[in-house]
C-alpha cells in the first residue's frame, strides 16, 4: 500500500475494540457522525513504523452482518459501499480469544467482503489464564490472513500489530470461506451488474438488505427486487443455509487450532463473583452502596480543587479590573463573560470525579451487570432491557443516550425510552445541584463520616431514576404496539480498570463539557450582561432619582445608596423587565424575577443557570467584592421585606424544578431528529414542564 491508510476496527460488542482504538490513537482522536446518520463515529490517527499515517475508524459493535438495529446497519453500509467516506483500505478484526467460536461467525462474513483484513486475537492473557490454547500459526495458515495475538488493555502485541498493518497488501488474497454462488446460482452475477461490488458475498448481502440500505438508489432497489423475484430468492432460507455453512467451517478450523485444558472447563472466578454482585436481593444493595460512595466522594474530594479554581477566577477578575481601562468593554469581559464562565467551570472537579467513577464501573465490567439486573424491573414498567443502557448513560448526557436507543428494535420500547431518558440527571444538572445544595444543606457529617450534602446529591439522582421508571409505566398504558422486545447481552469478564483509558475518557468528557458549555455560556453571558446593564432610559433615570431623595440620603450611607441604585438599575433593565413580566407565573413556586431570568437563559443548556446567576449577582457590584456566587446568593435579601431570597423552601423548590424540567434545547433537537416528528418533542417538553411546575409548587407550599 502506498500513502496513508484508512483502517476500520470491526468486531462483536465487548471484544475490546474501544480499548484497542485508544491504544492505537491515544489522545489523537475526535468524534464525528457517519454520513447521513446521527450515530457517533470515533476517528483517530496513529503513525506506522514505515512513517505512514493511519486513520483509525471505530465502527459500532455487531454480532453479524445481518443488522437488527440502526447502528449495526452502519457496519454493513460502511463495508459494502465503496463510495462511503468511511470505507476502509484495511480491516482490523478484533476477536475475543476466550470466546473465539462466536466471534469467528462475523469474521467469516467480513472476510468474504474481500477487503484486506488482519485478525487481532484480543484478551490472550485471559485466554491463557482460562486454560485456552490457540495455535496462532495454524489458525493463520487455515484462514489465509495474518493473525496477531494481543492484549489491548496491557498494550501487549500493539507494536507487532502495527508492523503487520504496514506489511498487509492492498488486495485481498484469501479465498472465499463459503461458495456464495452455490447458495443461489445465477443471482450474484445479476446483482453485480446492477451494483459493481468487488465480492460475491457483498452482492448476496445487497439482495438480503437492499430495502434498508440508504446508499442504493430507488432504481437500483427496484432492479434488485426484480432479480430477487426472478430467482425465487427466499432471504431467511438462504441466510440459514449460509450460517450453517459458516459454522461448519468454524468448527473444522477450531478442531485443529484450539485446545481446552481441564482448568477451562471449571467455573470461572468471574461467574463466582456474579453470584454475589448480581444476586436478586443483595445485588441491588451493593449497587446503591456503590452509588452512595460515589456521591460522597464527589463532595469530599472536590472541595480543595474547587477552592483553587475559585481563587484563580477571583485573581483573574481583580487583575482584569486593574489591567484594563475602566469602561463598558471591561465590565462586559470581567463582569459578564468571566463571571459566567467562572460560575460553571468551578464544577469541573466534580464532573471529572463523576465521569471517573462511571468509567471505572464500565471498564471493570460492572456496569454491564447493572444493565442485566435492571432488565427484569424495566420489563415491568414497559421497557426493554436494552433501555437500561440509554438510561444509565443518561447520567452523562441525554443527547448521545437518546441516539443510542437505535439499538432497541421494538418501536414502543424505543419511544418510551426516548421520552423518559431526559428525566435521568445528566452531568449538566450537576453544577445546578451542587450550587443549590450548598445553599440548602449544611456541610456537616453524620457520625463523622457521612456527608449530608453528598446524601442530598444522591437523593436527587435516585429521584431522577424513580421518576423515569414511573413515567415509563404511565407511557406503557398510553402507547400501543404489538411488537415484542427482547434483550440479549453478553456479560464481559471482570477486569482491573485500565487507568490510562480511564484518564482518557475523563479528559474527553471534561473537554467536551468545557468546550460545548463554554461556547453557550460565553454567548449567553454576553447577551445577558447587555440585557442586565441596559434598559429604557426613562426607567433607569426614575430608578436613580428615587434614591437621591432626602428620605434615603439621611437613612443610608453613600455605599448603601449606590448598592440600592445598582439593584434598581438591574430591576429596570431589559432583563429585569423580562423577569418581572414572568414573575406572577413563578411566584407560587417561590421564585423571584432574577430566578425567572435564569430559567429562560438555561433553556439553552441547564448548566447556564449557574452562569446566569453569576452574571446577575455580579452586575453593578463593587469591583473589590470577590466573594463567590454561593456567598452572594446566600446573602441575597428581598429589598421590600429584608428576608433571605434563597430559603431552604425556595432552594429545594428550584432543585426539584431542574430535576424534572426540559431545560435543554439540544435534547429536544435530537428527539425531533430521531423521531422525524415534531409531535414527540412537543409532548416531551409539555409533560416535563408540567411535572416540574407541579412538583416545585408542592415542595414550596409544603416547606415555606
Amino acid at each position: 500500500m502506498k500513502g496513508d491508510l484508512k483502517i476500520a476496527l470491526v468486531g462483536n460488542p465487548n471484544t475490546g475494540k474501544s480499548t484497542l482504538f485508544n491504544s492505537l490513537t491515544g489522545l489523537n482522536q475526535k468524534v464525528g457522525n457517519f454520513p447521513g446518520v446521527t450515530v457517533d463515529k470515533k476517528i483517530g490517527y496513529c503513525k506506522l513504523f514505515d512513517g505512514r499515517k493511519a486513520q483509525i475508524i471505530d465502527l459500532p459493535g455487531t454480532y453479524s452482518l445481518y443488522p437488527k438495529s440502526k447502528d449495526e446497519c452502519i457496519v454493513m453500509e460502511t463495508l459494502v459501499d465503496e463510495r462511503n467516506t468511511a470505507h476502509p483500505d484495511l480491516i482490523i478484526f478484533i476477536a475475543d480469544a476466550t470466546n473465539l467460536k462466536r466471534n469467528l461467525l462475523l469474521y467469516t462474513q467480513v472476510a468474504d467482503l474481500k477487503i484486506p483484513i488482519v485478525l487481532a486475537l484480543n484478551m490472550m492473557d485471559l485466554a491463557i489464564q482460562s486454560g485456552i490454547e490457540i495455535a496462532i500459526d495454524a489458525l493463520s495458515s487455515k484462514l489465509g490472513v495474518q493473525v496477531v495475538p494481543i492484549s489491548a488493555r496491557n498494550d501487549n502485541g500493539i507494536d507487532r500489530l502495527k508492523q503487520v498493518i504496514g506489511y498487509t497488501g492492498n488486495i485481498s488474497t484469501q479465498e472465499d470461506i463459503i461458495a456464495v454462488e452455490e447458495l443461489m446460482p445465477g443471482l450474484v452475477e445479476q446483482v453485480r451488474e446492477v451494483i459493481p461490488v468487488r465480492a460475491p458475498y457483498a452482492a448476496l448481502q445487497l439482495t438480503h438488505q437492499y430495502e434498508q440500505l440508504s446508499f442504493l438508489s430507488t432504481v437500483a432497489k427496484n432492479r434488485i427486487q426484480k432479480i430477487k423475484e426472478t430467482c425465487s430468492f427466499h432471504s431467511q432460507q438462504v441466510q440459514a443455509a449460509e450460517i450453517i455453512a459458516r459454522y461448519n467451517f468454524i468448527n473444522d478450523i477450531l478442531f485443529d487450532t484450539l485446545r481446552l485444558k481441564e482448568s477451562a472447563k471449571r467455573e470461572t472466578w468471574s461467574n463466582r463473583i456474579d453470584q454475589v454482585l448480581t444476586h436478586k436481593v443483595f445485588g441491588f444493595f451493593i449497587f446503591f452502596g456503590i452509588l452512595f460512595l460515589i456521591f460522597q466522594s464527589i463532595f469530599a474530594w472536590s472541595a480543595y480543587p474547587m477552592d483553587l479554581i475559585k481563587e484563580l477566577f477571583d485573581h483573574l477578575r481583580d487583575f482584569g479590573h486593574r489591567l484594563l481601562p475602566a469602561g463598558v468593554l471591561t465590565n462586559l469581559l470581567v463582569d459578564g463573560v468571566l463571571a459566567g464562565l467562572s460560575g460553571v467551570l468551578v464544577f469541573i472537579p466534580q464532573i471529572a470525579i463523576l465521569f471517573g467513577f462511571i468509567s471505572i464501573l464500565e471498564d471493570t465490567g460492572y456496569m454491564s451487570r447493572v444493565t442485566f439486573m435492571m432488565d427484569k424491573l424495566m420489563r415491568k414498567v414497559g421497557l426493554n432491557g436494552k433501555s437500561v443502557v440509554p438510561l444509565v448513560s443518561g447520567f452523562a448526557c441525554a443527547v448521545p443516550s437518546i441516539m443510542s436507543t437505535r439499538n432497541i428494535e421494538n418501536w414502543k420500547d424505543r419511544m418510551i425510552t426516548i421520552l423518559v431518558t431526559p428525566l435521568v440527571s445528566c452531568s449538566a444538572r450537576l453544577p445546578v445541584y451542587t450550587l443549590l445544595i450548598s445553599l440548602a444543606v449544611p456541610s456537616k457529617r453524620i457520625g463523622g463520616m457521612i456527608n449530608m450534602q453528598g446524601l442530598a446529591l444522591m437523593a436527587m439522582y435516585v429521584l431522577s431514576i424513580a421518576s423515569a421508571v414511573v413515567v415509563a409505566w404511565l407511557f406503557k398504558q398510553v402507547l400501543r404496539s404489538r411488537e415484542r422486545g427482547y434483550f440479549i447481552m453478553e456479560l464481559p469478564v471482570y477486569r482491573m480498570p485500565r487507568w490510562n483509558t480511564i484518564f482518557l475518557t475523563v479528559y474527553q468528557k471534561v473537554k467536551t463539557f468545557v468546550l460545548e458549555a463554554g461556547q453557550v455560556i460565553i454567548a449567553v453571558s454576553i447577551i445577558l450582561w447587555v440585557l442586565a446593564s441596559y434598559g429604557p432610559s426613562d426607567h433607569q433615570q426614575r430608578a436613580e432619582e428615587v434614591y437621591q431623595s432626602a428620605v434615603y440620603t439621611k437613612q443610608y450611607t453613600a455605599q448603601e445608596i449606590e448598592h440600592l441604585k445598582a439593584s434598581a438599575r438591574l430591576e429596570n433593565s431589559y432583563a429585569g423587565i423580562l423577569g418581572r413580566a414572568m414573575e406572577p407565573i413563578i411566584k407560587p413556586l417561590g421564585f423571584d424575577w432574577k430566578i425567572g431570568i435564569a430559567l429562560i437563559t438555561s433553556f439553552a443548556a441547564r448548566e447556564v443557570f449557574v452562569g446566569t446567576m453569576a452574571v446577575i449577582y455580579n452586575v453593578g457590584t463593587d469591583e473589590s467584592n470577590s466573594i463567590s456566587i454561593q456567598e452572594k446568593m446566600q446573602s441575597a435579601k428581598d429589598i421590600s421585606t429584608g428576608s433571605p431570597i434563597f430559603t431552604p423552601a425556595v432552594t429545594w423548590s428550584l432543585m426539584i424544578f431542574y430535576a424534572f424540567a426540559m431545560q435543554c434545547m439540544s435534547t429536544l433537537a435530537i428527539v425531533y431528529r430521531e423521531t422525524k416528528s415534531l409531535k414527540w418533542p412537543v409532548i416531551q417538553f409539555g409533560y416535563m414542564t408540567g411535572m416540574a411546575y407541579l412538583a416545585s409548587l408542592v415542595v414550596y407550599q409544603l416547606f415555606k
